[in-house]
């Protein structure tokens, strides 16, 4: 049964959120878009509004983006809106109690994992990292703990062997803005059941640091590694003397000396090799294998 239109505040910031707002807004009343402040970007450093706020200025909704929530006029201002739901994905701030319970009908998050496997801040990056087969969207009733709520519906998506967080990450997004419709057309009959209490993971935010490669590792781990970090922060090691980013590998046949570069750019692991797809020079666009090795005397190793 279709839900009448309800008033919603839509919270989230980035790209993933954006198709999850132009569905909601398709279907329901968007009263009010909450997103993070504009920051400075680009090497003039000018302020840049949110994917989510020029996306929600652009069909004409009202947009907010208080520092916190947590100050009287923040709270007083969120209660005016008179909100049945709000629809919380990927925002970037935690919600107080008091906004917790102000929609009459709650606050449901979409979270891109399998919950309780992935709570926090990168689960599509940690997904891929380690190595997991499945993944998913769970949409959750939000309460005070980091995406520890109970959760209304949920629905897997396994993972492919090539993929990139980027290519998760797009087809996440899609079935996040197919599965909160459903949760708000069904809303009245669904069953909030308690996330189990083992099992729990938790997906720290991707720290540059975990980009460079080490050769050293097994190949079946740079492979996740190249994969789970592209395409931000992207995986990278030094050829020529020069930072590079890879974008894109698979798994393949091969051995030698942890970096030596079998042929191409294939390299050789601490245990098996890569075969490298997609890479990126500094300041250039992202180039397939052959179009990178074109002019390009690649080193007998890499370090």
């Amino acid at each position: 049964m279709v839900q009448t239109r309800m008033r919603i505040v839509f919270m989230g910031t980035p790209d993933f959120s954006v198709p999850i707002l132009n569905t909601l807004h398709a279907r329901h009343n968007i009263v009010a878009v909450y997103t993070q402040p504009p920051r400075p970007a680009g090497r003039g450093k000018e302020l840049r509004p949110s994917p989510v706020h020029a996306r929600a200025e652009a069909l004409g909704l009202s947009v907010r983006h208080p520092i916190n929530l947590k100050t009287p006029e923040e709270l007083a201002n969120f209660a005016a809106l008179k909100a049945d739901i709000a629809v919380v994905v990927a925002y970037g701030l935690i919600l107080p109690q008091a906004v917790l319970d102000t929609p009459t009908k709650g606050c449901l998050n979409i979270h891109a994992s399998l919950l309780p496997r992935w709570r926090g801040a990168a689960p599509i990056h940690r997904a891929i990292m380690a190595g997991d087969t499945n993944t998913g969207i769970c949409i959750m009733r939000m309460e005070a703990g980091l995406d520890t709520g109970p959760v209304l519906l949920c629905q897997n998506l396994p993972i492919a062997e090539t993929e990139t967080t980027a290519d998760l990450h797009d087809r996440l997004s899609i079935l996040g803005a197919n599965l909160i419709i459903e949760a708000l057309d069904t809303l009245e009959s669904l069953t909030a059941v308690p996330q189990p209490t083992t099992g729990a993971t938790y997906a720290a935010k991707i720290d540059k640091a975990e980009a460079r490669i080490d050769w050293n590792r097994p190949a079946v781990d740079i492979d996740r590694q190249i994969r789970g970090l592209s395409p931000f922060p992207g995986a990278w090691c030094l050829i020529n003397g020069e930072r590079v980013k890879l974008l894109r590998s698979r798994l393949t046949t091969g051995q030698g000396a942890a970096g030596q570069v079998l042929h191409g750019l294939t390299i050789a692991c601490g245990n098996g090799a890569v075969e490298i797809t997609l890479a990126q020079r500094e300041g250039k666009k992202p180039m397939k294998a052959k179009d990178f090795l074109l002019g390009q005397s690649m080193p007998k190793r890499l370090n």
